[in-house]
């Protein structure tokens, strides 16, 4: 399954004017780096996968739309996926995509 073109251009017109960004097709959907560090993805699964702070993971999977992502049958702090149902809105989407930006940002750069 391709991602989400439209979704990813949401994505786009958040992140645009972020210093350092570029994207790369990772996990089968489009990822947006900030300094080489992924922020955020179009999912090819539906929805965001998202980078955070493993320390905030816990806070915020108790919002249904987030579930920690999972890799090979493993649960991964630091990463999550987003419903799309927890996007409908440019609201939505800017508050979790501003997550994945600000932890992002607070990496070296590669």
């Amino acid at each position: 399954m391709a991602y989400d073109q439209e979704l990813a251009d949401r994505i786009r017109e958040i992140v645009q004017s972020e210093p350092g960004l570029t994207e790369k097709r990772m996990f089968g959907g489009l990822a947006f780096l900030i300094g080489g560090n992924m922020a955020v993805s179009a999912s090819s699964k539906g929805g965001l996968l998202l980078r955070v702070d493993p320390a905030d993971t816990p806070t915020l999977t108790q919002r249904p739309e987030a579930d920690r992502f999972e890799m090979r049958g493993r649960e991964m702090d630091g990463w999550l996926r987003v419903d799309p149902s927890g996007l409908a809105t440019d609201e939505d989407l800017e508050h979790w995509v501003s997550i994945g930006v600000r932890y992002a940002r607070s990496l070296p750069a590669k």
